[in-house]
Formats: C-alpha cells, structure tokens, sequence
C-alpha cells in the first residue's frame, strides 16, 4: 500500500504522532514480558559484538557495564514515570529497595534474591540474584577465563544510582553458593 502526502500533511503528521508514540510507550500498565530466547539472543549479540572491540577480559567486563548503565539510566526514568507518578527516592535504602524490586522484576521477570548491607563498609551494600538471567545461558571459552557477564547487571545498578543523584561504584561478583550448580 502507497501513501503519498504533501509536505505541508507531513509535517503535521510527525507532530502529532510523535506525542502519541511517547504515550503509549511511557504509559503501557501491562506486563509485556519478551522471551527468554529472544533476550539470550540479543544478549550473545551484545556480548559477541563487544568483545570484537576489546582485548582482554576486564575490558570486555567494562564494556558490558558500559551498556548496561545506558539500560539502567532509561529503567530508572520509565519506572519512576510509570510506578511512582514522576517521584524519584531521595533516601540510599529507598532507591536500593526500588532497584531489588520494580527495576529487577521489569528487566529480569523477578525480584532480587537479596539486599544486604556490606560489613566492611557503612555505605557498602550488596543485591545477589543466585540466578542471574545474563549468567544463565552463557557458556565461557577458555581463553576468556572468569568473565562474568553480571557486569551488564552491574552497570544497569550503577546507572540507575547515578541517575538518581547517588555517586556509586558497583562490581559484580560471582560467588558460589551450595546447592547451586553455577556461582
């Protein structure tokens, strides 16, 4: 089907669904979850498509947190618009709290394991997830040793914390748990 339309019609018509685009995105209410495939895919995509860019497995592991802190900065924005009316926490338990639950259950399809408190740091704080959906289909070569994918969750931690107005610095770490059979 052709559609022609003078350039007077055009530029109204950009105007007025760009407004009703934004809409519909910023305020869908219902739970359109993607596959698990389709997000393995896209994630291997991202992974492979990195670590054409990168020498070394630190690098590859920054470079995940790097893209993962873009996700984490349009999370905080979309969930603080839809769930909480444009109000942004202005307390480190609140914004953690919010992180463990809504952005965890919205990228992840559910919440965190746990939040913990560190106990060599008053301001050091940890979210475990024991299965982690970026670690869950990732098979490691060799010759790239420990890499841990969790670094994507990671920078999305990170992201949404700085966007929030709070200066952090957050690792991933793999840790092995009994009764697990992957750390």
């Amino acid at each position: 089907r052709n559609l022609t339309m003078s350039n007077s019609n055009r530029g109204m018509q950009a105007n007025t669904l760009a407004p009703l685009v934004d809409r519909q995105i910023l305020n869908v209410k219902s739970k359109t979850d993607v596959g698990v495939g389709a997000f393995a895919f896209l994630f291997s995509e991202i992974v492979q498509y990195s670590q054409t860019r990168v020498s070394n497995v630190s690098e590859l592991e920054r470079k995940l947190a790097d893209v993962g802190f873009d996700v984490g900065v349009r999370m905080l924005e979309l969930l603080v618009h839809r769930e909480k009316a444009g109000k942004r926490e202005n307390r480190i338990l609140g914004i953690l709290s919010f992180l463990h639950t809504n952005v965890w259950k919205s990228l992840f399809g559910k919440t965190a394991d746990s939040l913990e408190r560190g106990t060599s740091a008053d301001d050091e704080y940890m979210i475990s997830d024991h299965d982690l959906l970026v670690n869950r289909y990732i098979s490691v070569p060799r010759d790239m040793g420990h890499l841990n994918c969790g670094s994507f969750a990671a920078g999305i931690v990170e992201g949404v914390l700085k966007s929030a107005g709070f200066p952090a610095r957050v690792t991933a770490h793999s840790v092995a748990s009994e009764g697990l059979s992957r750390p």
